[in-house]
């Protein structure tokens, strides 16, 4: 869909007083007229210099805003991480789907329900934070998003409150989203000292062609604890542009995980900003492609207060003629002293066609801190490979072993055991069919 036809879009929505409370419209305005100004990126912006986003801009994508499909719970089951007691949201195709979902206990004040069911009550924590930390200068998906979103995720965990099981919100695509284009908004708020684990998943059942374009706030109060597993299995027709921004106080961890091997033509942006003494930071990913898929992770973390630690380890495997993209950033301000940061990512090519752009960066206007990056981008070790080769096993199974070990060294730092295990399983499948046997 070109510029002018979600510019279409939005004159219809817009006219839908339904869903638009007052106060939010002025800033979906404003978002259009931002994406209207600036159109699509291309390769001469300097943060999409590797990623063309030609093919979405020239695509013909129908406004999913209706939503509907005819997704069964059936079809779930391969989504689910084999949870039963877990609160899980379905979205299909860009909305809610009370019937597919199942709210389980939870803690006395924890809500977690449809945005547009929340937006509709005046929810005064929505009214607060929607769209206050996903700026409209972060780019023109975050405008379009901004000005187009029907539904998606609301989780609000009050202070002192421990969600003991995580949240799932499950996104799905089947083949009535064929040729349509979403963009779920979720919003994500953790009072002061509250804990919980939110598991963030889009999904494809069949193999249809859309555009996916969700943005995701998350507020961290002081001493606040999430963890945030991002798990992208899109169809691999579909495209994939999504947006986390985070924002810690004081003494607040925010765990992330990005899982990607879905889509056509995808990318991944978490950004996390750093406003408070003590705040930790965990940004960790896997990313499997091959055939001709693209696959984009830009990382931002923002060091605004002292005392503040950031640690990031993004994995790729890319086989065929797959390309691949990383850019993290770490940003220190003068006032972030005693900084400690470390970044790295490590990229296994199984084919001398396939390609990965890194771009590990620094940025430090302090003087006391502790920072390092790195990447590495290389192929199987031949002298693994001879030594397992050595010990009985065949090329193959050889091959499989190793690739499985990098990929997860990275998953295993997941702490949710039932998402740990169902990534491995994919980690190991993925490429290389099951593992041989005795292994694994």
């Amino acid at each position: 869909m070109t510029v002018h036809g979600f510019l279409d879009d939005f004159s219809k929505f817009a006219a839908d007083h339904g869903r638009n409370p007052e106060w939010l419209l002025p800033v979906r305005r404003a978002a259009i007229e931002r994406f209207g100004e600036r159109g699509f990126p291309t390769t001469r912006d300097e943060d999409w210099h590797f990623t063309s986003a030609a093919r979405i801009a020239d695509a013909e994508f129908v406004s999913l805003a209706a939503g509907g499909g005819d997704v069964r719970a059936a079809d779930l089951e391969p989504f689910t991480f084999g949870a039963t007691d877990w609160t899980q949201l379905v979205f299909v195709n860009g909305r809610y789907t009370p019937e597919l979902s199942a709210v389980g206990a939870l803690p006395a004040g924890v809500r977690v329900a449809s945005l547009a069911d929340a937006l509709r009550e005046g929810v005064p924590a929505v009214r607060e934070r929607l769209t206050s930390l996903a700026a409209l200068d972060h780019g023109a998906f975050v405008a379009l998003n901004t000005a187009l979103f029907v539904d998606g995720g609301f989780v609000h965990v009050p202070a002192n409150v421990v969600v003991e099981r995580p949240i799932h919100l499950l996104f799905v695509a089947d083949a009535d989203g064929a040729s349509g284009a979403a963009h779920p908004r979720t919003l994500i708020i953790a009072d002061r000292h509250a804990r919980a684990t939110i598991v963030e998943s889009y999904v494809a059942v069949g193999d249809p062609m859309y555009f996916m374009n969700p943005v995701t706030e998350v507020v961290l109060a002081d001493g606040a604890h999430v963890t945030h597993l991002r798990v992208q299995r899109e169809s691999e027709r579909a495209y994939h542009v999504g947006t986390t921004q985070a924002h810690q106080g004081r003494d607040s961890k925010y765990s992330s995980f990005s899982f990607a091997t879905g889509a056509a033509l995808s990318r991944t942006n978490i950004y996390t900003v750093l406003a408070g003494p003590g705040g930790e930071v965990t940004l960790n990913g896997l990313y499997m492609a091959d055939g001709t898929q693209h696959v984009d992770h830009q990382t931002r973390i923002e060091h605004v207060a002292p005392n503040c630690t950031s640690h990031e380890v993004y994995k790729g495997v890319l086989d065929d003629a797959a390309h691949g993209v990383f850019n993290g950033k770490v940003y220190v301000h003068p006032e972030a002293q005693k900084t400690d940061g470390k970044q790295t990512n490590n990229n296994l090519l199984l084919s001398p066609d396939a390609h990965i752009d890194t771009k590990p960066q620094l940025e430090i206007f302090a003087d006391d801190v502790k920072c390092t990056h790195g990447a590495t981008v290389g192929q199987l070790d031949e002298n693994a490979l001879f030594y397992l080769r050595s010990r009985g096993l065949g090329a193959d199974d050889a091959k499989t072993l190793l690739t499985y070990a990098f990929a997860a060294d990275v998953v295993q730092r997941i702490d949710e055991p039932a998402v740990r295990d169902a990534l491995e399983t994919l980690a190991r499948e993925r490429f290389v069919g099951a593992m041989p046997a005795g292994v694994g």
